[in-house]
């Protein structure tokens, strides 16, 4: 990334466009504010789509699901609650967010809009945030994170709680590890204004409230208090520490992709198609829910299971203590009974009841017996399963930490995947390479595939090499040069005059494109543009020149397109085209396809007038 790039967001009062700094907006930390209808939603659009127009991704926290217009152009990740996402996520995924805006490049729209459970969702923007700083301190990578409503995770009067002090720590210390952040808000009044003043750059949108344009003349001057509350909609007093200019006033473009944000109205409007990401990527974030789920399940499964056995044993004990109770008293008149007369008195028949309270006891001993049997066993089952949840509770822990193992050793395989294309790419484009085996073992190859050095050792030897295609001659398939073609060639190969056609003029010849697209690429004005995107994109040489000749041939294409036909990623394919585009070797056409620059091909015209001249003054030497 280049540290002098900038990207146009606008125009100031005397028509000439405003630029900002790419490395400032990533790095950097942002305030924009303005009431409801003011622009500063189209503001925060604008500069999304200027990051992701140049290739740099980014994670937007969006509290009302109005970001989802973005993927009318470029491939995001849209994740959150509702069915509308491309993934419906929980706290479980912030790990599995911040690696995918950070190490694959994914652009996210994080919508937290439609959680029921606030708690969730503020789990979710911390876990996310957390996971985010955390990588940033090994990676240094440029990246920006954008806070839709910050106010309501960094108050000025309420309490701050764990997510806000984490916002804060990131706009205090993120830009050293290369984070950034951007809050945005509608009450400047009602955000932390340690956020405020630490803040490099802020852009401010009409105000009306007393108490918001108070914090204007607060942190610019009393004048702006007043004329802050005249701005039309869209524009905005920008203040950065990188201007010497101080506070100027512009007019921010309206954004180009959807606006998904704006208010509903009476006329209907149809919901543009929006771009899909890869199916892989939701099947991986899938598996995870589904994960978790399966082990909440079993989890539950396993905790019921011990609620009743924990009933049973109650009941057991229950039934233990009230035989227990029945035993002592039966205890009690069987010795009543064996006592003297008084007692005999009572009882006539001392001998019977003797022995039916004797058997009665014997039947409670052997039942009490029983059920402090069957309790111990209960609980050794309760102990066994209690043991088996522990096991499968350290079981799951050691199921994550293999994840994550698999996970870092797939990234170490990605890598050498990618190293290995590298290392391929300069056979694919034009490079040399060797035969093995086979009847053309130890030619060279070039960088069309066609067998060099071996059909070179045989015309040395004096064979002739046969041209093999299929059916006609050298000179119905261009191989004869058409000043040596003579008239009895014509005749054979079917070429004579048409009297439907007219004749045919032997001087006309059809350049290969190709052909075309290679003498242009040459041109040292030319390679040096190609060389500079190089440099300032994600793509090498080879895989450039291969882009370039695919939309100057097949264009216009898209993005995705481009990206099939030269077998690179989307994201990689995206930073060279605008690249190449701010060079003018590429036109971006309206409907966001890509083709080669119209007036491209004039210094292939002006070069090869050159070298006609050069050619003629030779000769007349």
């Amino acid at each position: 990334m280049s540290e002098t790039r900038e990207v146009t967001v606008g125009e100031a009062t005397d028509g000439t466009d405003v630029t900002l700094p790419v490395v400032e907006l990533l790095t950097g930390r942002g305030f924009v504010t303005g009431k409801s209808g003011s622009g500063k939603s189209n503001t925060a659009s604008v500069i999304a789509e200027e990051l992701l127009e140049a290739g740099f991704p980014l994670l937007i926290v969006d509290t009302d699901g109005e970001y989802y217009g973005l993927k009318e152009e470029y491939e995001m990740l849209h994740a959150g609650a509702d069915e509308e996402c491309d993934i419906q996520i929980g706290p479980e995924h912030a790990e599995q967010m911040a690696s995918l805006a950070l190490e694959e490049n994914v652009p996210v729209i994080l919508d937290v809009s439609g959680y029921l459970d606030e708690e969730e969702a503020d789990e979710l923007l911390r876990e996310t945030a957390r996971q985010l700083f955390v990588k940033e301190k090994k990676l240094k990578k440029p990246f920006l994170l954008v806070v839709e409503e910050v106010h309501e995770y960094i108050p000025e009067g309420g309490g701050l709680g764990e997510t806000g002090r984490l916002l804060i720590k990131i706009g205090k210390r993120g830009r050293k590890h290369g984070l950034g952040i951007l809050g945005i808000s509608q009450r400047p009044a009602d955000v932390k204004k340690d956020f405020i003043t630490q803040a490099n750059w802020l852009v401010w949108h009409r105000l009306t409230w007393e108490n918001d344009t108070n914090v204007v003349g607060r942190i610019i001057d009393s004048k702006y208090a007043e004329l802050v509350s005249e701005l039309d909609d869209g524009q905005a007093f920008i203040q950065t520490d990188w201007m010497d200019a101080g506070v100027r006033k512009i007019q921010f473009r309206r954004k180009r992709t959807f606006d998904a944000g704006a208010t509903p109205g009476l006329d209907d409007f149809e919901r543009p198609e929006l771009k899909s990401v890869s199916d892989a990527l939701v099947d991986d974030l899938q598996t995870i829910s589904e994960r978790k789920d399966r082990e909440e399940d079993r989890i539950d499964e396993l905790e019921k299971r011990l609620d009743r056995k924990d009933s049973r044993i109650e009941t057991l004990e229950d039934e233990l203590s009230s035989a227990r109770d029945v035993s002592e008293a039966a205890r009690q008149m069987a010795d009543a009974l064996s006592q003297a007369e008084p007692v005999q008195t009572t009882f006539p028949e001392t001998g019977g009841d003797m022995r039916r309270l004797h058997d009665e006891l014997v039947d409670l001993e052997e039942r009490i017996e029983e059920l402090e049997a069957e309790r111990n066993e209960l609980e050794a089952k309760n102990d066994d399963l209690r043991e088996r949840l522990a096991a499968r509770e350290r079981e799951l822990e050691n199921r994550d930490d293999d994840f994550e193992r698999l996970e870092a050793e797939n990234d170490e395989l990605r890598e050498r995947c990618r190293e290995l294309e590298l290392w391929l790419e300069p056979a694919d484009s034009g490079g040399e390479g060797v035969v093995d085996g086979g009847a053309n073992e130890g030619a060279t190859v070039d960088g069309d595939g066609n067998v060099a050095e071996k059909v070179e050792s045989e015309a040395e030897e004096g064979e002739e090499t046969p041209i093999l295609h299929a059916d006609g001659d050298d000179l119905t398939f261009g191989y004869t040069p058409v000043a040596d073609a003579s008239e009895d060639d014509i005749l054979e190969t079917g070429a004579a005059d048409d009297p439907a056609t007219g004749p045919i003029d032997l001087d006309m010849m059809i350049p290969d494109e190709r052909d075309t697209i290679e003498d242009l690429l040459a041109l040292e004005e030319i390679s040096t543009r190609v060389t500079a995107a190089c440099d300032d994109s994600r793509c090498d040489e080879p895989t450039a020149r291969r882009v370039i000749e695919t939309v100057a041939i097949d264009g216009p294409l898209s993005t995705t397109a481009t990206a099939e036909s030269v077998g690179r990623s989307p994201v990689a394919v995206q930073s060279l085209l605008s690249e190449l585009r701010t060079r003018d070797v590429v036109d971006r056409r309206a409907d966001g396809t890509y083709a080669l620059e119209p007036g491209l091909l004039d210094a292939l015209d002006r070069e090869s007038a050159v070298d006609r001249e050069s050619a003629l003054e030779a000769d007349a030497e």
